[in-house]
């Protein structure tokens, strides 16, 4: 052909190394490169790359990344693939993982090129924690876990990485056990390890487990770490203990953003809204930057405190005051806000204003408020966005027929029960944690399966008895239409918080306080029913839910039934 333009001279690059003739797909790039034809463009350097790659070229692929940088595509993501791939295939790792650590967004793609590459060296130590990093980032934990066990020798990095991992993916239980399983290999952590087993503690309610890695910290000094400092006060404010949160928080001298925002986000799980609000304006008072982590800390602080203004003006002068613009996570908070309030028009009026769609998390968190406020209408309107929106998210249905039950329209939630049931969907089974003597165990409504069940019914039994004679009277109004009160009673019985109370009365010595961990929303009947028996046994119940802690002392909760 006597004229040979750019694209032509694309295809034949990759074309002939698609087909193996890695030299003469190199040979045409060069010919381009030297002038004699059109000139190199981003397409051709990703064409060239694969090439070189599979030569294994180390010097020309310098040439080429150099050639990539003059010519401005360095950024390009495909092109930044292309070297990922040349690297790790030459054995340059720490290459490989520096281009890899510049991709803003992995794909797939990115992904499978530092996996190929790294594979055919799966045994070097090295890579095989930069091929456990790289599962990890594409949520494959259990390939993670296979090359982790297959590395010949495991370094400290492949422990973290791993254990980060869990952890990040909400797999809590299996990041504790390979912790003590790095213990028992007499590997020594840093503070890279304590906060990601402390991240794994706060998830899991495991206090005992915190308080032993917090000996661990002051064995080792980790104590001047700011990062393992302010992982220590997460933990112990999502375990419950937010008094020993606040005394580390006043032990710290040097106080970062990430310090003050966790112990503003500590108060407000605890429903300690005033207390939040102090430290929200001792952090402004103190100079230290303010961003918008702060911002979502303490108006969840104040969502869950009923402070309906003072979260007005917080909201306002985030933007006003300090530069920032509202993001999704901010707007639902203040619609959570107005909502827990009975607010729901005001709610309304506040999505209206907000450009664009508001989004799944701002009418998820609107139904929720309507759950409370037992607003059919508006609950309507909200499942009806979610729905289409999100359609294949249980919860939801799951509220709405709640929803509808509570007003009596048993048509409505019998329908919303259908749709769900056509999709194949299913709810999220509810279960509740409790760990006595440093040992969890988990209960589901109506679980059988414990050592102890005989004991434990009986126990809640006992319990019932004793509740009813002091007021108390099962909510079944969310409960199946077409179940008879009496059955409806019996199911609400058994839920999973309940048979961990009863678990743990049993347990533990009288006067001692009760915790559990429950991974959803408690529901109305469980938390009328722990105030009871708070009263009825004289102990403290200190309950963790999805939302929020709740502490059940002599009949009352620290919530003022406002959750």
């Amino acid at each position: 052909m006597p004229e040979r333009d750019a694209v032509l001279c694309n295809t034949m690059v990759s074309g002939l190394g698609r087909s193996s003739r890695f030299e003469d797909s190199i040979g045409i790039f060069r010919r381009m490169v030297s002038g004699d034809g059109p000139k190199v463009d981003c397409t051709t350097v990703i064409s060239v790359l694969p090439a070189v790659a599979e030569l294994q070229d180390m010097r020309l692929g310098l040439e080429v990344h150099c050639l990539a940088i003059k010519l401005g595509f360095y950024s390009h993501v495909s092109v930044l693939t292309g070297l990922i791939s040349l690297y790790s295939k030459c054995g340059a790792i720490r290459s490989a993982n520096l281009l890899f650590g510049q991709i803003g967004r992995r794909d797939l793609i990115s992904c499978n090129a530092m996996i190929a590459g790294f594979t055919c060296m799966v045994s070097h130590p090295s890579v095989s924690t930069a091929l456990t990093t790289i599962y990890i980032r594409l949520n494959e934990m259990d390939s993670a876990r296979r090359t982790f066990d297959e590395s010949s020798e495991k370094t400290l990095a492949s422990w973290n990485a791993m254990i980060s991992g869990y952890a990040q993916n909400g797999l809590t239980e299996a990041a504790v056990s390979l912790f003590q399983e790095m213990q028992m290999s007499n590997v020594s952590p840093n503070p890279v390890t304590i906060t990601s087993i402390l991240s794994a503690c706060a998830q899991l309610g495991a206090l005992s487990l915190g308080q032993w890695v917090h000996g661990l910290i002051k064995s080792n000094k980790f104590d001047s770490n700011i990062y393992v400092s302010t992982a220590l006060i997460d933990m112990y404010a999502k375990c419950g203990s937010i008094v020993e949160a606040r005394r580390l928080f006043e032990s710290i001298p040097n106080k970062n953003d990430v310090t003050w925002n966790a112990m503003i986000s500590g108060y407000g799980l605890h429903g300690h809204g005033q207390e939040a609000l102090k430290l929200f304006h001792e952090m402004v008072s103190s100079g230290t930057p303010l961003t918008r982590i702060t911002f979502l800390s303490i108006l969840h602080a104040c969502s869950h405190s009923g402070l309906v203004k003072e979260g007005e003006q917080i909201f306002k002068s985030m933007k006003r005051d300090h530069g920032f613009e509202p993001i999704s996570e901010h707007n639902a908070c203040m619609v959570d806000i107005l909502g827990r309030a009975g607010k729901l028009k005001e709610a309304l009026d506040f999505i209206e204003g907000i450009p664009g769609d508001p989004g799944t998390p701002i009418w998820s968190t609107l139904l929720g408020a309507c759950m409370v406020h037992k607003d059919t209408n508006v609950a309507r309107m909200a499942s009806e966005k979610l729905f289409e929106s999100d359609p294949g998210n249980m919860g939801y249905y799951v509220l709405m027929s709640n929803i509808y039950s509570s007003d009596k329209n048993y048509p409505g939630a019998a329908f919303v029960r259908q749709v769900a049931k056509k999709r194949n969907l299913s709810k999220t089974p509810g279960c509740t944690l409790i760990e006595i003597h440093q040992k969890p165990h988990v209960f589901k409504a109506g679980d059988w399966s414990h050592p102890l069940s005989r004991a434990i019914y009986a126990e809640l039994e006992r319990l019932n008895g004793k509740m009813k004679e002091a007021g108390y009277q099962a909510e079944t109004m969310t409960s199946l239409h077409d179940v008879e009160e009496e059955e409806k009673e019996l199911m609400v019985n058994v839920h999973s918080e309940k048979l961990a109370i009863a678990f743990g009365l049993l347990s533990t010595e009288p006067g001692t306080e009760i915790r559990i961990f429950k991974n959803l929303r408690i529901c109305l009947d469980c938390h009328t029913a722990s105030k009871y028996i708070s009263r009825v046994t004289q102990r403290v119940i200190v309950a963790r839910d999805a939302n929020r802690f709740h502490r059940f002392e002599d009949g009352v909760c620290s919530c003022g039934d406002y959750w």
